[in-house]
C-alpha cells in the first residue's frame, strides 16, 4: 500500500488516528479521495467498519511496541562512506 502508513501497534492510538488509518486504507482500495453523494453512505459505512474492526484488533494485541525502524539504503552507504 503506501509507504506512508504507520503502525498503530504499541503506540496507543487514540480513536482519530485509528479512524484515519481506517479512511487512508478506504480511500486506497476505493480509489476516491472523496466519494460522491450517491457513493458517500458507503464510504462511511466502511471507514466506521474498518476502524471499528481495527480497534478491536489493537485491543487484542499484546501491547509490545513494533521493532524499530530500519536505516534506509541511503544511510547505510553513509555510514559505510565515513
Amino acid at each position: 500500500m503506501c509507504r506512508s502508513i504507520k503502525t498503530l501497534r504499541g503506540t496507543g492510538p487514540s480513536e482519530e488516528e485509528i479512524r484515519a488509518a481506517a479512511l487512508q486504507f478506504v480511500r486506497k482500495v476505493s480509489g476516491y479521495r472523496a466519494p460522491s453523494k450517491a457513493n458517500a453512505a458507503a464510504f462511511e459505512a466502511a471507514v466506521e467498519e474498518i476502524a471499528g474492526v481495527s480497534a478491536r484488533l489493537l485491543d487484542a494485541l499484546p501491547d509490545t511496541p513494533p521493532p524499530p525502524p530500519r536505516p534506509s539504503s541511503r544511510q547505510r552507504y553513509a555510514e559505510r562512506a565515513s
